[in-house]
């Protein structure tokens, strides 16, 4: 099938058909009586739509996460050296007061 011809045949039909004049009665106040009738946009709907979309991805990726991080720290790899003496409680209390204990600054 040449697409050349195709194009230039149905061209020809085209223009051979003039398009006519007349417009429907009432044609442009109904389409003013549509757009008028259609409620205006929602910003706040919109936004409150994408967020609870998102929330669903949300919560499987915070589950997933979770079970990652218990399965982790029930497995260690070889790799690993876990102290029991360690405690990450401890450790994470050191370095968030460790701005409170510096003594040297003075103000």
């Amino acid at each position: 099938m040449n697409l050349d011809h195709l194009q230039k045949k149905l061209l020809t039909a085209a223009r051979s058909h003039l398009p006519s004049e007349h417009v429907p009665y009432a044609f442009e106040k109904r389409i003013l009586a549509l757009l008028a009738g259609s409620p205006p946009l929602d910003h706040w709907a919109v936004w409150a739509r994408a967020l609870w979309r998102a929330s669903a991805p949300c919560v499987a990726l915070t589950i997933l996460l979770v079970v990652w991080s218990l399965v982790g720290a029930k497995n260690p790899t070889a790799g690993q050296v876990v102290s029991t003496s360690e405690d990450f409680s401890q450790h994470f209390e050191q370095t968030m007061l460790a701005g409170v204990n510096d003594v040297e600054e003075v103000w």
